[in-house]
């Protein structure tokens, strides 16, 4: 969790208006974030995908910024005309972690990164959760050079479900379904660097997540992000049956990586 200090301003992309603000962590750490406000124009049920799309990075040790829920208090919003102007109501929002000096991923500087096999997890968790903004939007895979060679990281979670903005009606629709994502960057991971026992171990992964954790990440949902009950309690169930599903995806997506054996879907 994170605690509002001061707002820096807009950050200038994204449908979601995300601002930056300056915050403390659990640890005392003064971090910028980029905040998804609960009064964003897509509705407060991004806030819910981005949330739950932190827990399953912290679970499954995904390259997505360190993100959860960020604490606005009155006093940091009145300080900021923008805000004020807004009607931005104080409690929780969502946050994650401003990273400073990435590049956007292109088919020239994929080979670069030195953590491609966690991508494995992220295609994965983008196809548990029916993510195709990933690719869509060239902007939601980043790479940064760092100690240890260059980096990716994913980033907005926000469209998980086709579109952000679910219904119960569309979570029974999608549960028994997946769409095979294969565009641009996916491609090319797919086809010369990923492997079907890297997605395999992260659907191990996936699978070992108990019910109590599941349970414990629907507590940590506020109340006003997610009011009806009704709701809840299909995106449980969803991520229960989802989860019974994570090797049956992998396999999906295994069939597109080619070996001595076997051809390929992607030209």
């Amino acid at each position: 969790m994170y605690r509002a200090l001061k707002y820096i301003g807009p950050v200038g992309l994204g449908a979601t208006s995300p601002q930056l603000f300056r915050a403390e962590n659990d640890c005392g750490e003064v971090k910028v974030c980029v905040v998804k406000l609960s009064s964003n124009r897509l509705g407060s049920k991004v806030l819910v995908n981005e949330l739950l799309a932190a827990h399953f990075g912290d679970w499954l040790k995904l390259c997505f910024p360190p993100g959860g829920l960020i604490d606005i208090s009155p006093k940091v919003l009145a300080s900021s005309r923008r805000l004020t102007a807004a009607a931005v109501l104080p409690g929780w929002h969502f946050g994650c972690e401003y990273l400073q000096g990435v590049g956007y991923v292109n088919k020239y500087n994929l080979h670069q990164a030195v953590n491609k096999e966690q991508m494995a997890g992220v295609m994965l968790f983008d196809h548990l959760f029916h993510n195709p903004d990933r690719t869509e939007n060239r902007k939601n895979l980043l790479i940064r050079k760092e100690r240890d060679g260059y980096k990716l990281y994913a980033i907005d979670n926000s469209h998980l479900f086709r579109r952000g903005k679910w219904t119960t009606g569309m979570l029974e629709e999608l549960v028994d379904t997946i769409t095979v994502n294969h565009r641009r960057s996916y491609g090319v991971l797919l086809k010369y660097y990923l492997r079907p026992a890297q997605l395999f171990k992260y659907a191990a992964a996936v699978k070992n997540i108990e019910d109590a954790k599941f349970a414990q990440f629907m507590d940590s949902i506020p109340e006003e992000w997610l009011p009806d009950k009704a709701e809840r309690q299909a995106l449980l169930e969803f991520l229960v049956s989802r989860r019974d599903k994570a090797c049956w995806v992998a396999e999906q997506l295994s069939q597109l990586i080619p070996n001595i054996h076997r051809g390929t879907d992607i030209y």
